[in-house]
């Protein structure tokens, strides 16, 4: 299954030259790589423009969902639409949207754990839905938000309902990449799963952000890692035959005793 992860540098309150932006990589990205899926960042039509929100937000998902379903149908390809700022019921969310090849909508996710490091619970409500496994070409898969990769408890869940693959999408910030790396190689070593994260690049209102964007596979290996600087494309395709092997040779998930925990 191969992916093409895109490292963004988002222009800060444009989501319509962001939208061109990712419309031109889709085109050059699926010409030359022939990808199945593409991975886009948290937050990539707006950055982290929370106070100006009322003006920038899509409303119920739009206009972005039926950008990203244009891209999906067009192209044939699944998308993980790392996530957008949304304004649905008068209150704002952190959204994010999975597409299938057929541009419909497999999977939406409101974030659930709100970073106080950016303020995000003065402006954003956190979703009141759990985050559930999904499938795209008969794999199944998971799908959390930045500051959710710091509560292991939630992948664990995704891992239990047999995801393979646990995408990050993210805007984390350079003062904590030591993080942000460790954390993603212990997901994926803790659940014997792929992680695949997308992480901007570039600075906002004082605040740089870390790239780092990775692959890592369920022994704990990183596949792929992007620059800590530059918006660029990362491409890999995952063998998914390793993930029930691994989980055979360390059988983690037969050894667990959760009620004595």
């Amino acid at each position: 299954m191969r992916h093409a992860i895109f490292q963004m540098d988002i222009v800060a309150g444009k989501p319509g030259e962001n939208r061109n932006k990712v419309e031109a990589w889709v085109k050059q990205t699926v010409e030359k790589e022939n990808p199945d899926i593409i991975v886009l960042p948290e937050m990539w039509t707006t950055a982290y423009t929370l106070p100006e929100l009322d003006g920038l937000a899509d409303i119920d998902g739009e206009p972005t969902t039926s950008f990203l379903r244009e891209l999906a149908k067009t192209y044939q390809i699944n998308i993980i639409g790392g996530s957008i700022a949304n304004k649905k019921d008068g209150r704002f969310y952190n959204s994010s949207i999975v597409l299938d090849r057929k541009g419909d909508m497999v999977y939406t996710y409101d974030k659930i754990h709100l970073v106080p490091m950016l303020n995000e619970p003065k402006y954003l409500a956190g979703g009141t839905n759990k985050a559930a496994v999904f499938e795209l070409d008969g794999v199944k898969m998971g799908l959390i938000i930045c500051y959710d990769l710091r509560f292991p408890e939630l992948a664990r869940s995704l891992a239990l309902e047999g995801a393979q693959i646990l995408y990050v999408v993210a805007e984390w910030p350079t003062a904590r990449k030591e993080h942000w790396k460790a954390l993603q190689i212990a997901r994926a070593i803790e659940n014997q799963f792929y992680v695949v994260s997308s992480n901007r690049v570039g600075s906002y209102n004082g605040e740089d952000f870390a790239g780092t964007s990775m692959v890592v596979n369920p022994w704990g290996e990183v596949l792929q890692i992007g620059s800590e600087t530059r918006e660029e494309t990362i491409i890999e395709s995952l063998s998914l035959e390793s993930v029930p092997k691994i989980r055979r040779d360390v059988p983690i998930f037969k050894s667990r005793r959760p009620e004595m925990y």
